[in-house]
């Protein structure tokens, strides 16, 4: 697909970066379609809820143009930026302050008023899905933003399994089913129209629609090309991104491994300097890096090479005070996970393996827990007869917060220096690292 240009652009015609401050550098982005050195993530799509007391329900689009001939219809809409959404929706007093309030917490979000339109704004695209007399499920987007289907076209969302054959071949499905939607942002504080890529596949054997919308920007920096997604792909806000630093491994299609991928806050390392990558602000335009004189080793980071971040917490069984230092000396496995969490549970009896055998002088392993309650946390505990101490993250010690996990179960393998070696080590690959550096240690 052919590029656009992204956003308003500022300086690119000079060919300079953009600096506000000391260390601080602005520099301009440019859009293209498609996720690029990414993985892709893909959203829910939710129909309108039908509970009366919804705190969303004065916010839903009203519609018309559903065909008349479908059964079992539902429709909704896809925020496009939900941030702008709750916004205007709490200046419209569709939202109340406390509810306002209740999503800024979980969302970790603080408004920046300087760069949300106080002006409603079509931020979000509307969309119907029902069942036609052959039995087949189709779907209608507002693809224009005027809330009519009538003028829209009716199509069949790609088909899936969720199988991982599909997430393979995503880019290959998203150029061949992807449509184009209309919606309006905030750009050099004026508000702007923009055209873009909304891929919609429905999950059959769950019957579950689920979204994304193909696209990611770039920038150049000193010679290098910074690739960077906002959500991994299920909205445009630019509010939570993350980071590619291009290279020759990434050509041809090939896509970052996780380890690779640098979330805001976290640094990059260009021709010899450390930068923290701040973010994006799509009102300017730019993505802002921070210039830092400090070597990786005096960083704290959750990346590979850095410094564990520091934190403070209560052991769950014994409540005694835990903190990195309580390790000092040692090599330990910090393993973020939830009760609920698959994945993590298969996980234990590898771990408990590892535990029993491993020499408990030179290697601990902590479990640190969010999104769970302490009740479940005991249950869990007890159930899959957990040795190793656990930390339940919560409103006071925010340890989650902290580290940044939007997914579990994440691991962290720090040295005796409190200097991040590995990430996401899991079974056998766990097992002969630690073994490896248990038997180099005196």
């Amino acid at each position: 697909m052919k590029s656009t240009k992204f956003f308003f652009i500022t300086c690119v015609s000079l060919g300079i970066l953009c600096c506000t401050q000391k260390n601080i550098i602005e520099i301009p982005l440019s859009v293209q379609n498609g996720y690029g050195p990414f993985k892709a993530g893909l959203g829910g799509i939710s129909p309108d809820s039908e509970n009366e007391t919804d705190p969303w329900g004065k916010t839903r689009l009203q519609v018309s143009g559903i065909p008349e001939h479908w059964t079992d219809t539902k429709k909704g809409a896809i925020d496009i930026n939900i941030y702008q959404t709750a916004y205007q929706n709490y200046l419209q007093g569709n939202i109340t302050q406390d509810w306002f309030d209740k999503l800024q917490k979980s969302w970790d979000w603080t408004p920046d008023t300087l760069n949300l339109s106080t002006i409603p704004l079509k931020n979000k695209v509307a969309f119907a899905f029902g069942i036609e007399a052959s039995g087949k499920t189709q779907t209608v987007v507002d693809t224009n933003n005027n809330l009519d289907f009538s003028d829209d076209p009716i199509f069949i969302p790609v088909e899936t399994d969720l199988m991982d054959v599909f997430f393979n071949r995503m880019d290959s499905f998203m150029q061949h089913h992807s449509i184009r939607v209309t919606y309006e942002r905030l750009a050099d504080n004026r508000i702007v129209r923009e055209n873009v890529p909304l891929f919609i596949i429905h999950a059959s054997s769950y019957n579950l629609f689920m979204y994304n919308f193909p696209q990611h920007a770039v920038a150049g920096f000193k010679g290098v090309e910074l690739a960077v997604n906002s959500k991994n792909f299920t909205d445009l806000s630019y509010h939570k991104t993350y980071l590619v630093l291009m290279d020759d491994s990434l050509k041809n299609g090939k896509k970052a491994d996780t380890e690779h991928v640098i979330s805001e806050n976290e640094y990059l390392s260009v021709k010899g300097k450390i930068y923290k990558y701040k973010g994006v602000n799509t009102n300017k335009n730019v993505m802002t890096l921070e210039k830092t004189n400090l070597p990786k080793e005096q960083l704290y980071s959750t990346q590979i090479g850095f410094r564990a971040i520091p934190f403070e917490g209560r052991n769950f069984k014994t409540k005694e005070i835990i903190t990195l230092d309580t390790f000092k000396g040692k090599y330990v496995l910090i393993d973020f996970w939830a009760v609920w969490c698959g994945p993590c549970i298969q996980e234990f009896p590898n771990l408990t393996a590892l535990y029993d055998h491993a020499d408990t002088s030179k290697f601990e392993i902590l479990g640190i827990v969010g999104d769970s309650s302490p009740e479940k946390l005991d249950e869990s505990m007890e159930q899959f007869a957990i040795k190793w101490p656990q930390i339940l993250s919560d409103e006071a010690n925010t340890i989650k917060e902290k580290y940044g996990i939007s997914s579990y179960p994440t691991t962290l393998l720090i040295n005796s220096e409190g200097i991040i070696i590995a990430k996401n080590l899991r079974g056998h690959d766990l097992e002969n690292k630690i073994n490896e550096l248990i038997a180099q240690q005196p």
